[in-house]
């Protein structure tokens, strides 16, 4: 939608043409009836299509150029054409006086084509010569040849052009300048927009690559130990611990294909569908427990839950549930503990959850180290992290080699749950 100095500009400059179109045309008629001489007339006919051809030439390219630069420019030629326009109505206003009135719009042109260093002298000139051009005419009256009028209506004519032509610049100026904010502002959406989706694809590449750490790669390995597992009982004949691991596996693949279809949709873990975050805890430290018995490593894995459980939204609840699945695996397959604890408390502005293990521990300031090992341990504290710091939650990790891990997840809770009179309930499983 053009802005109301484009509006105005482009009402100016149809005035402008079609005033000058009506005053050529006026000035052709007063010439054809004035009873010069044939070869007067004549001229001066010539001449007004003449000028009105250049004059339409002109505009038209200008016009064209305008709607799509790369059509010829004609601004190079412009002082020329400008050049041209002049000198055809300088020899008009010489043939007849009535050509006389078609200077205010060219007053108007020398203002838009030249700059304003010598459009003014230009105007100025142009109007000395006007001047001349009607005492010229009149100059058979004697001493009243050049009346008070015949100077004052063309520089009156010539300041009101001038007047004019400056505020149609100014507001050329203020339109072009609105042009370029609304081309910088379009451009600026554009950018805001790209990055909005360069962003917005990055962080679902770091969701799916949480997700994947968390759930698929854990449960790959998983199936990879237990398939090693299971070839290593057919290969001793006991065909009861191979067909038990066999069905651990085909469970974790289960697993592990709800998972990849519920996180790629951006659902609840099939885990806590049917049911609470406590039970699957519970679920999640048997098969932690079974899974390193499969291994021959004798882990036992607990359950303990603090405090009166409240409804947790999904996202705490989510979070919650595949840090203890990351922590855990991390536990049994590189911590080489015998004794596992995940320990679910609700406080009163808070849940948190402690994983504790007696493994043999291992430096968290040094995470190059952590992360030369191959293992992932690293990459797995990063991840969690960052799934706790878009609830506002926290992760302090203590641990020393030799001397087990304890790690700590904090989520707060947005309303702080109501205590009933019971005390507070401790399990075990």
């Amino acid at each position: 939608m053009p802005s109301g100095s484009s509006t105005i500009l482009r009402v100016l400059r149809v005035s402008l043409h079609v005033g000058f179109a009506v005053l050529l045309l006026v000035a052709v008629l007063r010439l054809a009836m004035a009873g010069l001489s044939p070869l007067a007339t004549g001229a001066g006919l010539a001449g007004a299509v003449l000028l009105a051809a250049v004059y339409l030439v002109g505009t038209v390219l200008e016009k064209r150029h305008a709607l799509n630069p790369e059509r010829f420019d004609p601004k190079p030629y412009a002082w020329w054409w400008l050049a041209t326009v002049c000198g055809l109505w300088l020899v008009l206003v010489l043939i007849s006086p009535d050509f006389a009135w078609t200077a205010f719009p060219l007053f108007f042109l020398q203002l838009h084509v030249l700059p304003r260093r010598l459009a003014l002298p230009a105007i100025a000139a142009s109007t000395a010569l006007l001047i001349g051009a009607l005492w010229f005419h009149n100059r058979g009256a004697g001493a009243d040849a050049l009346q008070v009028p015949t100077v004052l209506g063309p520089v009156l004519g010539a300041a009101f052009a001038v007047v004019t032509g400056l505020a149609y610049r100014a507001l050329y100026v203020e339109a072009d300048n609105q042009r370029l904010a609304a081309e910088e502002l379009r451009s600026t959406r554009a950018e805001l927009a790209r990055s909005q989706h360069d962003a917005g694809m990055l962080a679902e590449r770091e969701r799916l690559a949480r997700e994947i750490h968390d759930t698929l790669a854990q449960g790959f390995s998983s199936i990879i130990l237990m398939g090693r597992s299971a070839e290593q009982a057919l290969n001793a004949g006991d065909n009861t611990a191979a067909r038990d691991r066999l069905r651990t596996v085909q469970e974790t693949a289960a697993s592990n294909l709800a998972e990849a279809r519920n996180f790629v949709r951006g659902l609840r873990s099939p885990d806590l569908v049917d049911s609470g975050l406590t039970d699957a805890l519970q679920r999640l430290c048997a098969k932690t427990e079974a899974e390193a018995a499969a291994r021959g490593a004798a882990l036992r894995c607990r359950f303990e839950l603090q405090g009166t459980p409240v409804p947790l939204p999904n996202p705490h609840q989510a979070t919650l549930l595949r840090a203890a699945q990351s922590l855990l695996a991390n536990v049994w397959a590189h911590a080489h503990a015998s004794t596992a604890v995940v320990t679910l408390s609700f406080l009163e502005s808070e849940v948190t959850m402690d994983v504790f293990d007696d493994g043999r521990g291992f430096d968290p300031a040094g995470t190059a180290a952590a992360e030369s090992r191959g293992d992932g341990t690293g990459v797995g504290l990063a991840s969690l992290g960052e799934r706790l710091a878009a609830l506002e939650g926290t992760l302090d990790v203590e641990s020393a080699p030799g001397e087990g891990t304890v790690v700590a997840v904090r989520l707060p809770l947005l309303v702080a749950p109501e205590r009933g009179s019971a005390p507070e309930a401790s399990s075990e499983y």
